[in-house]
């Protein structure tokens, strides 16, 4: 019998729905399930976006340009100055979400069996793009108790290899919403430069930082020309998760064209998101100061309500939409599977994602779950109410000790 890959056979399941069967079970058996596992925001898609399709007038949905079509390029170059972002038309490709991008990049930059060096907690779909490359992740770890903040630089240092060809970023972060600062962005680059490194950065939230942060992008800053790439999307910005349009951006003209061949085997990007996205690039600011306002309020209700809860740790994140908690639970995916199967409160549970496939490192996050702030406030706080209810009931919950003395922390059964 012919045999699956060695691909095929590391494929991890996505981590944010790894539980989906759980859900799609309670929800048929009559449960409301609250949808804090992934990142699909409830926030209408700008109606302009859904219109410019309506409209568009084609006879023949013909193939497009490899790169994307000129008239959205030229619109998000635009787009891009605006925020202070120094890219051109000739820097930008027009990709199959950013998912294709990340991929994109782990193909034209390291060769099979190379490294790249991410700080995790990360984007879980990270390491299944590294496996379709044949790339190793090699991780430097931030932790909970400092908010995640970049690890220090000297933890990168000391894992570079002769195989290091890249360091991946995601700013801000998915999954811990951490924003990173310039002066921060600025040591990596220059890492990157002292050792001949690409600098891969996930710029998916860009306009989601609040408290009055602001996202610096990697293309932005001096000297970045031939290392930096900016991995993006439409996906989170506009709430368009479905419309797969993402870009690649470079002003390393020989990155650009490396990426551009592996563009030309899928042909081209859909011609019709590129029409709605293209009708994006047209929004005012204002449409971002209203979701940002949104956003940073739902944050605010969870955060203040998990941190009300016994035993749970919980960064404020300084962006996207998503915080990554510590709860007082034995295993948070036993946990997750429990309030799917066993737990309900007037009939309603939620669905959250187990942080453990957000690590590379085996055994971290085991207690940590990532919850996105996708849903109205009114099911958010029926949501959180659930959530406390069942972390007092939960057959496997602990009490977390921690001796700031030694750093040694523990998980004790409550009886």
């Amino acid at each position: 019998m012919p045999q699956i890959s060695h691909r095929g056979q590391a494929m991890p399941v996505s981590p944010f729905r790894k539980l989906l069967p759980f859900a799609d079970a309670a929800k048929q058996a009559g449960k409301v399930v609250y949808p804090l596992n992934i990142g699909q925001p409830d926030v209408l898609t700008p109606p302009e976006m859904m219109e410019a399709v309506r409209n568009a007038d084609i006879k023949v949905l013909s193939y497009g340009l490899g790169a994307g079509s000129d008239s959205y390029r030229h619109k998000l170059a635009a787009y891009y100055q605006r925020a202070g972002i120094p890219a051109q038309f000739e820097h930008i490709m027009v990709t199959t979400a950013g998912s294709e991008a990340i991929l994109f990049a782990m193909l034209a930059c390291l060769n099979p069996g190379d490294e790249v060096i991410v700080a995790e907690p990360f984007y879980g779909a990270y390491t299944a793009f590294a496996i379709a490359a044949s790339v190793n992740i090699v991780a430097v770890t931030s932790h909970i108790e400092d908010g995640f903040a970049l690890p220090p630089l000297a933890d990168f240092e000391a894992v570079i290899t002769d195989r290091t060809r890249a360091i991946l970023i995601c700013n801000p972060s998915n999954p811990t919403g951490y924003v990173y600062r310039r002066d921060e962005l600025e040591a990596l680059l220059g890492l990157c430069i002292r050792h001949d490194l690409y600098l891969l950065s996930d710029e998916a939230y860009r306009e989601y930082c609040y408290d009055g942060a602001t996202s610096t992008s990697a293309l932005s800053l001096e000297g970045s020309e031939p290392y930096a790439i900016v991995l993006d999307t439409i996906s989170k910005r506009y709430s368009a998760c479905g419309a797969r349009v993402g870009a690649f951006v470079t002003r390393n003209p020989d990155v650009w064209q490396a990426a551009f061949h592996f563009g030309q085997m899928r042909i081209c990007p859909p011609t019709l998101e590129m029409i709605a996205a293209e009708a994006a690039t047209d929004l005012p600011p204002s449409y971002f100061d209203g979701t940002r306002a949104e956003y940073q309020a739902r944050r605010d209700l969870m955060v203040g309500r998990l941190r009300a809860m016994p035993g749970v740790t919980c960064p404020m994140p300084g962006g996207a939409f998503y915080v990554v908690a510590r709860l007082p639970v034995d295993d948070a995916e036993k946990f997750g599977q429990w309030l799917l199967e066993e737990f309900t409160l007037d009939n309603q549970t939620l669905m959250l994602s187990p942080a453990n496939g957000f690590y590379h490192t085996p055994g971290l996050g085991i207690q940590e779950v990532r919850i996105a702030y996708v849903i109205n406030r009114t099911d958010l706080a029926a949501a959180m109410t659930c959530l406390e209810v069942a972390l007092r009931t939960y057959p496997g919950r602990t009490v977390y000790l921690a001796r700031a003395a030694t750093a040694e922390v523990a998980y004790l059964p409550t009886s």
